[in-house]
Order: C-alpha cells, then sequence, then structure tokens
C-alpha cells in the first residue's frame, strides 16, 4: 500500500461505506482494514490488543484514511454489541464487516485429548465470536437497508490436512456452513439484502507464521513445497477479495466460499 491514500491510487470499490473489522490489530486483518480506508471507506478498527489496534488506525490515519479504534474480545457478546454501536455512534451506520478475529489451535492432539476448556475456549472465540458478530452486524446492517459480511475461515475448515486439528478443524467447518445459512436467511428480507461469504485462508505469511519461518525455515520450505504455487500468500491478497466482495462490483455473489491458497484445495 501506498504512503497516502488519495483519490489517485484507489478504485473506490468502497466509498463512502462503513466498514468494520475484527482482529485488525495484525495480519489478514490489519491489511484489510488498510486495503478497505484505501478504497474509500471509513474503517472501524477493533481488536482486542489495544496497542496494536491502535498501531492499525495510525496507519490508517497517516496514510489520509478515515478510521475510528474500539477494543473487542470478541468472545465477549457486551463486547461485539459495543462495536457495533460505536460503528452506528460515530458513523450512522454499518455497510460492511469482515469478521476476522480468531485463535490458533495450541497443540495437536487427538480427540480424546483435548480437554474441554481447550474445546471452549477455541470454538468460543473461532465460531461462537463469528456467530455473535453476524448477529449484530446483520442487524445494524438491516436498520439501513442492508450489507455485506465476510467471514474468514480456512481451508483447514474445507479438508483435514493432518491428524490433531479436531477443535480448530470444527470450528472454521462451522463457520463456512453458517455463512452459507445466513446468506439464505438475508438474501431478500422486508428490509433489504445482506450478502455474506466466506474467504478460506490457506498458508498466509502472518505474524506467527513469520516466527515460525525464523525458528525454522526447513518447516517453511515443505509448506511451500505442497502449494501448487509454491509459495506463502501474503495479507492483502485476502485483504483484497475481502474488499471487492464487500463493494457493489460483487452484488450477486452470496453464500460462497473462496479458497485463497495458492491452490492447495483444487
Amino acid at each position: 500500500m501506498s504512503n497516502m491514500i488519495t483519490e489517485k491510487n484507489h478504485t473506490g470499490l468502497v466509498e463512502g461505506k462503513v466498514a468494520l473489522v475484527t482482529g485488525a490489530g495484525a495480519g489478514i486483518g490489519r491489511a484489510t482494514a488498510l486495503k478497505f480506508a484505501e478504497e474509500g471507506a471509513k474503517v472501524i478498527v477493533t481488536n482486542r490488543s489495544e496497542q496494536n489496534g491502535l498501531e492499525t488506525l495510525n496507519l490508517i490515519k497517516d496514510a489520509g484514511g478515515e478510521a475510528s479504534f474500539i477494543k473487542l474480545d470478541i468472545s465477549k457478546e457486551e463486547d461485539i454489541k459495543a462495536a457495533v454501536k460505536f460503528a452506528i455512534d460515530t458513523y450512522g451506520r454499518l455497510d460492511c464487516a469482515v469478521n476476522n478475529a480468531g485463535l490458533e489451535q495450541e497443540r495437536t492432539a487427538p480427540l480424546d485429548q483435548i480437554t474441554e476448556e481447550e474445546w471452549d475456549k477455541l470454538i468460543g472465540i473461532d465460531l461462537k465470536g463469528v456467530f455473535l458478530s453476524v448477529k449484530y452486524e446483520t442487524r445494524a446492517m438491516l436498520e439501513n437497508g442492508g450489507g455485506s459480511i465476510v467471514n474468514i475461515a480456512s481451508i483447514i475448515g474445507i479438508r483435514v490436512p493432518n491428524p490433531g486439528f479436531g477443535a480448530y478443524c470444527t470450528a472454521k467447518a462451522a463457520v463456512i456452513h453458517m455463512t452459507k445459512v445466513a446468506a439464505i436467511d438475508y438474501a431478500k428480507t422486508d428490509k433489504g439484502t445482506i450478502r455474506v461469504n466466506c474467504i478460506a485462508p490457506g498458508t498466509i505469511m502472518t505474524r506467527m507464521l513469520q516466527r515460525v519461518a525464523d525458528e525454522s525455515p526447513a518447516l517453511i520450505d515443505q509448506l511451500k513445497a505442497t502449494t501448487p504455487m509454491r509459495r506463502i500468500g501474503e495479507p492483502v491478497e485476502l485483504a483484497d477479495p475481502c474488499v471487492w466482495l464487500c463493494s457493489d462490483r460483487a452484488s450477486y455473489i452470496t453464500g460462497q466460499v473462496i479458497a485463497v491458497d495458492g491452490g492447495t484445495t483444487v
């Protein structure tokens, strides 16, 4: 992204829209928030870490974009309600949302070795958090005639790559199916249409993966070797389709799952 957001370097895909991005403090969420601003949206930056969220906010403002920040713990319903209310109070409407915040499975283990605490924590964030986000985002959007939502899942919700990822696979697969349910629920209502789609990332160079790369270059080489395009994706490569799906150019697309994975799930 360039240093300045001007009429010359963006196409205005979402000009004038109000977009909320969860987990916008780093990686895919940060790239998506920056892209929304670059394409003319007013952005609600949300993140559990205030420091990381404010870093994203400042990057947008330094580039000439318009944004506000609110701290959000995606596992808390009251936080989600407050974030959506904040969007309405600040900008008068909510047009777009990208539900990106999530939690990685901390350790691999067969299902009988996953503790109830581990299961509840991951499902509570990666699945319930998305459900609650959709619940309050759709309510706000319907008050304004409709909108567009993109849920971030994973290709691990499409196919199981290795043993030991039961909780994470279950959550991401459920997010994909919930996206399809929501797409049907809101395809046509008395108050308008909300399009609901899903992005399923493959291997993306986030902060976490960068740490892995620093510690184990051989593992990164292995990941590249198992990706048909023979490289790791960048967060902006997910940000672009997220913003496009929220634009009017995707006006007849809903209930779809787009794998951004270099061909891994082909």
